[in-house]
């Protein structure tokens, strides 16, 4: 198993941040390669900026990945390679939080091997991710898909499966959450603070050989635990 010395996945929402998507040729992170990065900049709640560029994987891209997101290999055939496409992207997120659905286990990794193998760089960012955030704000929703999500707050969908509009639409709804989250919090003043106090990430309630405990769900990045009160 591939060990990768990411930043931080938090539980909270940053009021500066960067949605980033990526369109990629499968999803096997040892296989398959990215041919679209986009990304938008967040700053007290308002888009400042964007960053969206198609990638030559070097390769054919399959019927599969062309059904789902519409990129072509004619559509890369002139776009940049992907050290270079990293190198833009690498500037571009500077060290703002990342924001992304679903990029706990798909997005980050695809980027951290991609920074790693071209840049000989290590992605430290911490990030958010909103499938998580959607999980534990939107409860009563049966699936937690982006689209699903988006539809909840009647975000617009049409033009899912594409890089920058994926951003666009999840910056909405991770706004939205945001929203919740300070409501819930709010209504909640009285309870024990569910965000781990060292790197953010949410607590759990564990059971140990003494008994119940909280314990950071960044484990074993984080080690954090606190007893039951």
């Amino acid at each position: 198993m591939i060990h990768r010395n990411k930043g931080k996945r938090l539980n909270r929402y940053a009021e500066d941040y960067v949605v980033f998507d990526l369109e990629t040729t499968g999803i096997n992170k040892e296989r398959d390669a990215i041919i679209e990065i986009s990304a938008i900049k967040v700053q007290n709640h308002e888009v400042t900026d964007e960053f969206s560029t198609l990638v030559n994987p070097g390769r054919h891209i399959p019927a599969g990945a062309t059904a789902v997101n519409g990129i072509t290999d004619d559509m890369v055939k002139d776009a940049p390679d992907i050290k270079t496409a990293m190198e833009d992207f690498w500037d571009f997120i500077g060290d703002y939080v990342l924001v992304g659905h679903n990029i706990h286990t798909f997005d980050t990794n695809f980027i951290y091997d991609a920074a790693l193998n071209f840049l000989g760089k290590e992605l430290k960012n911490d990030y958010v991710d909103t499938l998580y955030m959607a999980r534990r704000c939107l409860p009563e929703l049966s699936h937690h898909r982006l689209v699903d999500v988006a539809e909840h707050f009647g975000i617009q969908t049409e033009g899912a499966h594409r890089a920058l509009f994926d951003c666009m639409m999840n910056q909405g709804c991770y706004e939205a959450m945001g929203k919740l989250l300070k409501t819930q919090a709010e209504n909640n003043s009285g309870e024990e603070e569910s965000a781990c106090p060292v790197c953010g990430c949410e607590l759990v309630l564990r059971k140990g050989r003494f008994g119940m405990f909280y314990g950071c769900s960044g484990f074993p990045g984080c080690r954090y635990t606190r007893n039951v009160r």
